[in-house]
């Protein structure tokens, strides 16, 4: 007993040791992230962190509030008050390089004229431990000593992404790691925002944002090329071109190779969160509600539980309101690995309301009637590894193969998918599935496959919610009735608990494991699922 108490005290003083051996520094971005604002300036600091976060995690950002990610102040004090890491701050480039140029190999100029040239440039600085600057900025990172490694202005002009992006491939793809594929979509034209970079840089990626939609051939024949030379369960990180094609697209042709999309490019900081470990002895504990070997028996009511989706950090978890409520969140399970210490920010936050469960469809975004027959078996038992490290026990499957063939009516699972998961994850208490309502519904040995009976949008007037859940009842008269709610992102806790506090007494919110427990043992709901095709 005293050894292991000596052995666990060193093991605390090593871990605090590591994480405070190196300087470390913040600083905060601002909020202009325009090619003819501030962006060349962040494009600089972001490929800084990266090549100075290669030998430690040294360098990290405070992102402005509006932010997709809303955690990086939380985060940031989560680590001064649990890791005892101390920060100084820097406000400007020169204190920026002043601090870290001495890792940094050299730069490389971006064309201002050609948006597309940034992108490849981030590649660059991966591969060759450099910085970006526009042509402005030059004077300030010679300041510091770094010599030119590569000049790309007027390189591209008069060039398609397509012909650059080609380019790019035949003179960085051989030295890039395939492990990782970054996709800097997002926003187009005059902004960029590649909050991933940074993680890209430190893994010598290849960046791109190539469309997946086929009717753009040759930057889709592009894209197929990359996916197929990634190894299955690779990493495609980052976001698609909201201008270039769609979210489904781009799953879809991920899917296809089995690669697990790791989103957004506005994920921040990875290149730091990557490298902090969980605390010494920390093990993922959800809050769970189901009793072992006790019985749930329903009453004749609606039964309403709250799935509030699009990864942990994004919309409700840092608003008023988280706790009031039973509600469920997906947690993004690959975060275990990429960045633990950030996923257990999440566990420490946790109040006894808030339930964790896997997403999504796999070990990562993916659709599983798009991933090869071969490979979902694999994909299936690599998600349940990440369920049990985490302690979850209720999955959430979405598919949007065909949604941007098919007018989005048709995402729901043939029976052979849903044999898979029941195989591969044999101790859930149950399935979610779908985004907007579904229809794939099934019981199996107790555990239910429910698919969501409505989606809370962001921008739906709250008396017209209510309005609707109350019309859902009415059109599904037997009871118990499982009404599963899909809550867009956006939505805080508070506003859906003033939905939900206008229904009435034959509406019960319950946590979704309860849930799941009482509809596998009492399902009302027909089973349905689609044709084997």
């Amino acid at each position: 007993m005293l050894r292991t108490t000596i052995l666990s005290v060193l093991l605390t003083l090593i871990f605090a040791l590591q994480l405070t051996a190196q300087q470390k520094y913040v600083m905060r971005l601002s909020d202009n992230w325009e090619t003819a604002g501030d962006l060349p300036t962040q494009a600089l600091l972001i490929s800084l962190q990266g090549v100075a976060n290669k030998k430690a995690p040294r360098l990290y950002f405070l992102y402005p509030d509006n932010w997709d990610f809303k955690f990086t102040e939380p985060l940031y004090d989560y680590y001064k008050s649990t890791r005892k890491m101390e920060f100084q701050e820097i406000k400007t480039v020169d204190e920026a390089l002043k601090a870290l140029s001495k890792d940094v190999k050299g730069y490389v100029v971006w064309d201002k004229s050609v948006r597309t040239s940034l992108i490849v440039a981030f590649t660059f600085a991966g591969l060759t431990e450099s910085v970006i600057v526009s042509e402005e900025l030059i004077p300030v990172v010679e300041k510091y000593g770094l010599k030119q490694k590569e000049d790309f202005r007027g390189k591209f002009t008069g060039q398609s992404d397509i012909e650059i992006y080609e380019w790019a491939y035949d003179k960085y793809w051989d030295q890039c790691d395939k492990e990782y594929l970054i996709y800097l979509g997002g926003e187009w034209g005059k902004v960029m925002k590649p909050g991933v970079a940074d993680f890209g840089v430190l893994k010598k990626s290849f960046f791109t944002d190539a469309s997946t939609d086929p009717a753009d051939t040759l930057e889709y024949q592009f894209a197929d090329k990359l996916f197929s030379q990634m190894k299955p369960m690779s990493i495609v990180m980052g976001w698609h071109s909201y201008k270039k094609d769609s979210e489904a697209q781009h799953v879809t042709l991920a899917s296809s190779y089995a690669l697990r999309v790791e989103g957004l490019h506005t994920l921040p900081n990875m290149s730091f969160n990557h490298q902090i470990p969980v605390t010494p002895g920390f093990r993922f504990k959800n809050n769970h509600n189901v009793k072992p070997g006790k019985k749930y028996i329903p009453k004749e009511k609606v039964y309403i539980s709250c799935i509030q989706t699009d990864c942990l950090g994004i919309g409700a978890w840092t608003e008023p309101g988280r706790g009031e409520i039973p509600y469920a969140w997906e947690v993004t399970m690959n975060w275990s690995w990429l960045a633990p210490a950030m996923l257990q920010f999440f566990y420490d936050m946790a109040t006894p309301n808030d339930y964790f469960i896997g997403s999504l469809s796999g070990p990562g975004y993916m659709y599983p009637k798009a991933i090869p027959k071969k490979y979902l078996p694999q994909t299936v038992e690599k998600a349940y590894e990440l369920m049990k490290l985490l302690d979850l026990n209720v999955f959430e499957i979405m598919d949007h193969e065909n949604y941007w063939k098919s007018n989005g009516i048709d995402d729901d699972l043939p029976k052979s998918v849903l044999d898979a998961y029941y195989k591969g994850m044999p101790d859930v208490l149950g399935f979610a599935s779908g985004y907007r309502p579904g229809h794939t519904f099934y019981v199996k040995d107790g555990k239910p496959f429910i698919s969501f009976d409505y989606y809370m949008s962001e921008t739906r007037d709250e008396a017209e919610a209510t309005s609707d859940l109350q019309e859902l009842a009415q059109m599904n008269p037997k009871r118990p009735y499982f009404l599963l709610m899909h809550v867009r992102q956006w939505s805080d806790i508070k506003r859906v608990k003033r939905v939900l506090d206008e229904l009435g007494p034959d509406f019960e919110l319950v946590p979704l494991d309860i849930f799941m427990k009482m509809a596998g043992e009492n399902p009302t709901f027909k089973t349905r699922y689609l044709p084997e095709q």
